[in-house]
């Protein structure tokens, strides 16, 4: 689809949690961008919590390709956990087959989101062998220890320790008598591996030089990133909750081994609640991707997303999903008018088009402001609304080129095509509503239009007489 960018440098700021503020952002390669985004433990379905990381992530991926950088995108499985070990005993099933039914799961919902895919999606399971070699480096350096086959980090070792999320180390060795293994030397010493349970099954543990056992959680992500991605990446993402422990036990572990800078950038998607509680399954405001699909449109879902900035607290709710709903509605509403009016394409030359262009753009050039980015979608819906029957049809083909380009390409909210399902039977009754209109029969007209809309379909009629069918959402 064409595309229109003014020739200047783009310039993209980034939020940076490391720096605790907005960068311009450098890659190290030139139109080049390395991304490591943490993936979801597939012990259950994927939640609203994923769901608001995913699609952030997705509208900064997207807004690089349109700026003309190519994106080397990892995100991971964690498929080796005591969750899934847990609920997979519990459902008396092999973990491994539990992982590949919620994997699968997760794919079928980002599906649905319009979630573009990541370039490669690596298991903890897959990495086994790279993982030793990873713990067996910083055990030679005496950056960790092994204790009756456990290997843990030692953060005293690692002098930068905190420096992401702001912690003091002296302050967590305060706090060290929290600790519920006694054999840690500080409690916030973290594992790198762990030692197999008798009761955890062979599917999760391996051989290793310190016995049977698995990795740890954070060694994984480190691992996977340098792997795949190299030393020094230049954006890692995840949920604000990501930042302590994980995160900063990532940049100890993997800064340890390599001496380089393990992230220049650091990006974080704000919390979900739930009528500004946060999301608790003790709560009973514990919402899947599936509860929230089986009532509510995919595209009205990541609609809604969008509507804050990606570092803000999102509140879900029904009412928060209901505007969304009706905004949306009025978008597919202008579109479709503006379907129905023109087909050919044309180029976009019109310079107040390109300025609104312009203005998009920009917005999601300063840290991705997808709630700034929707107001220029909402003024181009105005442009087009207004000026549908009274300018011409190369006008309305530029408004339609880039109508399309900002919602499906950068927004990734897909527009539906005109009567796409419309069938033979509704066909015939929109026709006959069109005949009964030019004949000023205006009780059948109403007639056939709640029968339409007791189908799940609404009528747009248009100046010119004409009418189009659109499926609500």
């Amino acid at each position: 689809m064409y595309s229109y960018y003014k020739e200047k440098t783009v310039a993209i700021k980034i939020y940076n949690t490391l720096s605790n503020r907005k960068e311009d952002f450098i890659p190290q390669k030139e139109n080049e961008i390395s991304m490591y985004v943490c993936g979801i433990t597939p012990y259950d379905d994927v939640h609203l919590g994923h769901a608001r990381a995913y699609v952030a992530f997705d509208i900064i991926k997207r807004h690089f390709i349109k700026r003309g950088f190519t994106i080397n995108h990892v995100q991971n499985f964690t498929d080796v956990d005591d969750k899934i070990v847990a609920r997979s005993q519990e459902k008396k099933i092999k973990p491994s087959e539990l992982v590949k039914t919620y994997i699968d799961d997760y794919f079928l919902q980002m599906e649905k989101l319009n979630i573009l895919k990541a370039k490669k999606y690596p298991k903890v399971t897959e990495m086994i062998v790279e993982i030793i070699r990873f713990i067996q480096i910083l055990l030679d350096r005496e950056i960790a220890y092994e204790i009756d086959g456990n290997v843990y980090f030692s953060i005293e070792k690692f002098k930068d320790y905190g420096k992401l999320s702001k912690r003091n180390i002296d302050d967590l060795k305060t706090r060290a008598r929290i600790s519920t293994d006694e054999n840690k030397r500080n409690a916030y010493d973290f594992s790198l591996w762990k030692k197999a349970k008798e009761n955890e099954g062979i599917d999760s543990a391996w051989d290793s030089p310190w016995g049977k056992g698995r990795p740890g959680w954070h060694i994984e992500c480190s691992v996977m990133a340098s792997e795949f991605l190299g030393d020094t990446i230049d954006i890692h993402g995840g949920g604000q909750d990501l930042i302590f422990p994980h995160h900063e036990n990532e940049i100890a572990q993997s800064e340890s081994k390599t001496g380089k800078t393990f992230v220049k950038y650091w990006i974080h998607n704000g919390f979900v609640t739930v009528n500004k509680e946060k999301m608790s399954k003790s709560l009973n405001n514990f919402f899947t991707l599936k509860d929230i699909f089986d009532k509510y449109n995919p595209r009205v879902v990541r609609y809604y997303f969008l509507t804050q900035h990606y570092k803000s607290q999102l509140d879900f709710s029904d009412a928060g999903l209901q505007s969304a709903r009706s905004a949306l509605a009025g978008l597919d509403e202008a579109y479709f008018r503006l379907s129905d009016a023109v087909s050919k394409i044309s180029k976009v030359t019109d310079k107040d088009l390109l300025d609104l262009q312009d203005d998009f753009f920009n917005s999601l050039d300063d840290d991705f402001n997808s709630e700034k980015a929707l107001v220029y979608i909402h003024e181009l819906k105005n442009i087009i609304l207004n000026e549908l029957g009274g300018v011409s049809e190369g006008r309305l083909a530029q408004l339609k080129n880039i109508f399309e380009d900002l919602m499906q390409n950068s927004l990734g909210i897909t527009l539906q095509n005109l009567n796409n399902d419309c069938d033979e039977n509704l066909q015939k009754l929109l026709d006959d509503r069109i005949e009964a209109r030019k004949n000023k029969n205006w009780e059948l007209a109403d007639n056939i239009r709640k029968q339409l809309d007791e189908k799940g379909y609404k009528i747009v009629d248009n100046k010119d007489g004409t009418s189009v069918l659109v499926k609500k959402i």
